[in-house]
């Protein structure tokens, strides 16, 4: 069950988070991997979680109709935003608003191919109260399997 070294679901779905349009892209992803990358901004979590869920489903990320797949990017959504908020998946509520680049990597990081796919979600951007300039940097990644 050794990971393959240069298969790190979580550093390149980092990578690939970090990296803006206008920096050199990631080229370095396994052919047989798949990928997508979107900003999503809001005082409610709920619709942070939304907006990746569809993103992933629009790109083919995931099944649309396989719940385990679905539950699986639920989880490691979570996982990077409780990085992102510090343990409290709360925005609204306590006047906090974010402005994050995603992404979400789905593939198999071991050597083994019976270990089957696993998806992270890597969360980068800024978290504050709702006033320009009083946003700070953040960011967070989860990890889970399919």
């Amino acid at each position: 069950m050794l990971l393959e070294r240069n298969n790190r679901i979580g550093r390149l779905a980092m990578l690939l988070a970090l990296t803006d349009e206008r920096e050199q892209s990631v080229t370095n992803i396994p052919a047989n991997w798949q990928y997508c990358i979107g900003k999503v901004g809001s005082m409610n979590s709920q619709k942070v979680v939304a907006a990746m869920e569809t993103a992933a489903k629009s790109q083919h990320i995931i099944k649309v109709n396989v719940y385990r797949e679905t539950h699986a990017l639920y989880h490691a959504i979570m996982e990077a935003l409780y990085g992102v908020t510090r343990g409290h998946v709360q925005l609204g509520d306590v006047l906090r608003t974010v402005g994050l680049r995603f992404a979400i990597v789905r593939g198999n990081p071991y050597e083994c191919e019976s270990e089957g796919d696993w998806i992270a979600v890597a969360l980068y951007g800024t978290i504050g109260a709702p006033v320009k300039g009083s946003e700070h940097e953040a960011i967070g990644l989860g990890i889970n399997h399919i």
